[in-house]
């Protein structure tokens, strides 16, 4: 790639005196965000796998287990760019990638566990690094470090979650699954529900539900792209954006895990799923046509392979992020917005990896951190220190009846049941009420009244 294409061009605007970013703030997050990756490689390596630094690295010439991410990553980097470098940017991705399969094909190498494709996208993203560093200067080197940092963000986020999986699954070898499907019933166990219904449409709505579930992250960059569809012509990133949340309830949401792990009831109440053994540790091959009992719930012992990630569910908590950042859209995103939150949620009860009271706890969590996140764009104020608060206490409020209120809830559904969903509408309500008073609708321009002419 001609490192002159992405030189700095002539003309383009500058960034104002008082919109210089500050430096040390990047750095601390930078060298905080390095630590972190490197705590979760140690800690990956322990145990004897690969950590987050090291898979990405091989994807920059193994087959890469995350090639729409990454291509949907680099679009996100693209924001930053011209059109003519975005032209560049994607036929050098392109170029790149045929180059790798021909290669592979040559060398009689199998993608076995990878796509084809990807490897193209992240050696742009890193070349327009090393661009940003040699051949541009001042606001624009820093712009175009930012679009690079936030698409390699995105992957990275990707393999630190895959990371915070295996370390739930090796330390915490006691789940709480019984607690969770016995205070379920407070709810109707809408799991079984869902796990019926889904059996009985047929394979074609499942199959649909399946790649809306696969997708979340790529759906959350085109509504990202759309958020930030002005970052080329303005020279600077909005305040607060979809990716901001997105990433901060993946790095936040499995430290959850640890708390309250719990792996799903497909797996604690069925014959597991992908071949992980669900059937020799389940309490009961149950899910989805029997009803777990309601009574004398215990911590169960479970395998060092699944993952304890349901409680909360992440992915429940992404689809409402990018539900509530598409409110603003125009009506085809919303529309998207909406069906995104409603097969995201349908997938996750009609597969078992969720309990409806997990779905709750991912909704309250996904809003107290989208609050938090908008305060410390505008600045923090009595009415977002209160949000943040409630939002946290009725999360933790949620966490605490599931563990000890379980068998109570299970006995008096007409009690609790309504309680827990009017706790999760009152977040809901207060994050309405407050944003409404954080950005009021301008009032409509009213046009003068013609004058009556006096004849």
């Amino acid at each position: 790639m001609p490192l002159q294409l992405f030189s700095r061009i002539p003309g383009r605007p500058t960034f104002p005196t008082w919109r210089q970013p500050r430096a040390g703030l990047w750095a601390v997050a930078g060298l905080a965000g390095l630590g972190f990756l490197i705590a979760l490689e140690i800690a990956a390596r322990h145990y004897g796998l690969p950590g987050p630094i090291t898979t990405q690295a091989q994807e920059v010439v193994l087959a890469p287990k995350s090639g729409p991410l990454l291509y949907a990553s680099m679009a996100l980097m693209m924001v930053v760019l011209t059109w003519r470098e975005r032209f560049i940017a994607v036929g050098a991705a392109i170029g790149i990638d045929i180059v790798f399969v021909l290669v592979r094909w040559a060398a009689g190498v199998e993608a076995a566990e990878g796509h084809p494709f990807g490897n193209g996208a992240l050696w742009v993203m890193l070349g327009c690094g090393v661009i940003a560093l040699t051949r541009r200067t001042g606001p624009e080197r820093v712009l175009l470090l930012k679009g690079v940092g936030l698409g390699l963000l995105l992957v990275a986020g990707r393999k630190t979650g895959d990371t915070w999986l295996l370390i739930t699954s090796k330390t915490r070898p006691v789940v709480l699954d019984q607690y969770v499907a016995t205070a379920d019933h407070a709810l109707g166990d809408p799991s079984w529900l869902a796990g019926r219904v889904i059996e009985a449409a047929g394979p074609v709505p499942a199959h649909v539900l399946d790649w809306v579930y696969a997708q979340l992250a790529v759906a959350a960059v085109v509504f990202a792209l759309y958020q930030l569809r002005h970052v080329a012509t303005e020279r600077r990133f909005p305040r607060h954006h979809l990716v901001r949340t997105f990433l901060a309830v993946g790095v936040l949401g499995p430290g959850i895990y640890m708390i309250f792990p719990v792996v799903g009831p497909v797996f604690a109440y069925g014959t597991g799923a992908f071949g992980t053994g669900g059937e020799h540790w389940a309490l009961a091959n149950l899910w989805p046509d029997v009803l777990p009992p309601s009574s004398n719930p215990q911590p169960m012992l479970y395998d060092g392979i699944t993952p304890r990630n349901c409680m909360p569910s992440l992915h429940t908590a992404w689809a409402t992020v990018i539900f509530i950042h598409s409110r603003r859209a125009p009506r085809f995103l919303r529309f998207a917005g909406t069906f995104w939150l409603v097969a995201t949620l349908s997938a996750t009860l009609g597969f078992g990896y969720h309990y409806g009271a997990d779905l709750l706890v991912g909704v309250v969590f996904a809003i107290t951190v989208e609050a938090a996140l908008r305060s410390l764009a505008r600045g923090w104020d009595r009415s977002a220190t209160q949000l943040v608060a409630y939002g946290t206490t009725v999360f933790t409020a949620l966490l605490l009846s599931y563990r000890y209120l379980s068998t109570d809830m299970a006995g008096r559904p007409w009690v609790f049941g309504p309680l827990l969903l009017l706790a999760t509408a009152s977040v809901i309500y207060g994050y309405v009420r407050t944003t409404r008073a954080w950005d009021p609708k301008p009032a409509p321009v009213r046009r003068p009244e013609p004058l009556l002419e006096l004849v």
